[in-house]
This record gives structure tokens, sequence and C-alpha cells, in this order.
């Protein structure tokens, strides 16, 4: 089991950027699919991104493409997510999640592994 550390979130004005990161750790993180997915007070959790075990395949909700960008380096176990143009509605606490496998999922019941979440908060 891989173990998962997001950081990065904080407050931020709208119209900011903030990067996310998310470390891995206890197995080989280049098995493994990666997803970010967000929860706000009430809401279920939704999917935002997804990258592949090699980066090469990614996948954005409609709400945030053309704002975030998802990446990897696996040679640090990380993968980041860079979040651009920020809205007060993307205000959630946004957590990693993981899966050993060759394809990517937006299913939040797919991915095995998780971490504890990094608030963003994003003022108007």
């Amino acid at each position: 089991q891989v173990q998962l550390v997001e950081s990065g979130g904080g407050l931020v004005q709208a119209g900011g950027s903030l990067r996310l990161s998310c470390a891995a750790s206890g197995r080989t993180f280049s098995d493994y699919a990666v997803a970010w997915f967000r929860q706000s007070p009430g809401k279920e959790r939704e999917f935002v991104s997804a990258t592949s075990r090699s980066g090469a395949s990614t996948d954005y909700a409609d709400s945030v493409k053309g704002r975030c960008t998802i990446s990897r380096d696996n040679a640090k176990n990380t993968v980041y997510l860079q979040m651009n143009s920020l809205k007060p509605e993307d205000t959630a606490v946004y957590y990693c999640a993981a899966r050993i496998s060759v394809v990517i999922s937006t299913t939040r019941e797919w991915y095995h592994s998780w971490g504890q979440g990094t608030q963003v908060t994003v003022s108007s």
C-alpha cells in the first residue's frame, strides 16, 4: 500500500494560483495511476484530475479544464496539481488518490489509497 501526503493548500484570492503536491512513499510510485479529488462542505467528493503512471495520459473535470495542470515526477515520487485562475467555487479539501494500474479513472471508488487532504480556500 502506498502512503500519500498532500501539501500546498492555503488561502488565496480569486484569480490567484496554487500548486498542490502529493508525495508518495511505501511502494513503487511509477506503478500507480494518481488522481486529485475535492470535497466541499455538504457535497460529495468529486473528481478533479488524473494522470497515468507515466504521465502520458491525463484527464480533467470540465470545471477545471484549462485552469489546472496535473504532472508527476516519478523520481521524486510526487504528483502536482497546478491551479490557476482560482474561483471561490474551487474552495474545498483536495485529496490525492492512487491505484496500481495502466489506466486512469474518474471514479472515486476505483482508487485504493487516499491521502488526508489539504484545504484550499479561495476568497472573492
